[in-house]
């Protein structure tokens, strides 16, 4: 079993189910196959735009070849998916930290409760097992869960945090994270930020003066501004990139809780429409069920043939 095929599960069996009911007593791909091939990409949140783009494709390949088997058309939604994951023109897996950069800096950013400080706690766990110097930045400073949450993460990964009274100034956490970490020789900073859809200038006022205030310690940080996303909300997280990629100068993603949608479609359709790449995908809540995010396989698990077999 592939790493991934428990998160796209349910995904998996929503659209093969759609799909088998569709071409039973069929020999070919016909109007309502590919009706409900449309009717199985929206209901997985794919978004209407990606989805009628893979149609237009579908339709142009099978007016070409009016007897196209199944498996001929599985295999063009695979290879037409896999190009829409491809937004740095490589299938290969992205590489989530240039460890030339040290620290290498990573902004996190994401509204509350799609799992940011979890993410956070994740990475800092992965990377401290791989044998890197991390500190975290509590600059979430609204919410006192979020900066207790963080410290429970740092002291089971073992990792340094940076914190401060209720109510301070995020930059100023900000700024003492990466001073902190360049003292100490980290490989890599994890800074936490407030998780609040609030007025989107208040939010580019406060992720600028971050910014800048880094800089004084970085020229050149944030080296990724990694945004959490959360498979559950569907469209919700197509709205949430929106805002963000506004706000900011969003770099890649983070997709959490792909085990519990039947919605994976959402990580093809937000990459496809923000062509910012996935780095990382949440497939369950142990500390070892964040992911680097593999299209390849993230793919092959989507259209697994033993649940064509099966439904």
């Amino acid at each position: 079993m592939g790493i991934f095929d428990k998160g796209v599960k349910k995904t998996n069996q929503n659209f093969f189910q759609r799909l088998s009911r569709a071409i039973v007593g069929k020999s070919r791909v016909d109007e309502d196959v590919l009706d409900a091939i449309e009717e199985a990409l929206v209901s997985s949140d794919m978004g209407v735009d990606t989805t009628l783009k893979l149609i237009d494709n579908l339709e142009d390949r099978v007016e070409k070849d009016k007897y196209m088997s199944l498996d001929e058309l599985v295999e063009l939604l695979r290879d037409e998916i896999g190009k829409l994951l491809n937004v740095d023109g490589s299938d290969a897996p992205v590489e989530p930290f240039d460890f030339s950069k040290k620290p290498y800096v990573v902004l996190v950013v994401g509204v509350n409760g799609v799992g940011k400080t979890t993410t956070i706690g994740k990475l800092a766990a992965s990377l401290k097992a791989q044998g890197k110097k991390v500190v975290i930045g509590a600059a979430d400073t609204f919410r006192a869960a979020a900066v207790d949450q963080l410290v429970i993460w740092a002291e089971r990964a073992g990792v340094d945090i940076v914190r401060q009274e209720m109510g301070s100034d995020p930059a100023s956490v900000a700024f003492d994270t990466v001073k902190s970490a360049v003292a100490k020789g980290a490989d890599v900073v994890l800074i936490d930020t407030a998780g609040r859809l609030h007025n989107r200038i208040d939010l580019m006022n406060e992720l600028t003066k971050i910014r800048n205030v880094m800089r004084k310690v970085i020229p050149d940080a944030p080296h990724d501004v990694l945004l959490v996303l959360d498979s559950t909300t569907g469209q919700n997280a197509f709205q949430q990139a929106k805002e963000f990629s506004r706000a900011t100068d969003v770099t890649s993603l983070a997709v959490t809780k792909l085990d519990g949608s039947a919605k994976g479609g959402v990580v093809i359709g937000i990459v496809d429409q923000f062509h910012i790449p996935i780095k990382f995908i949440g497939i369950g809540e142990g500390i070892d069920d964040l992911k680097v995010f593999d299209k390849r396989e993230f793919v092959a698990s989507l259209f697994s043939r033993e649940d064509i077999k099966k439904s």
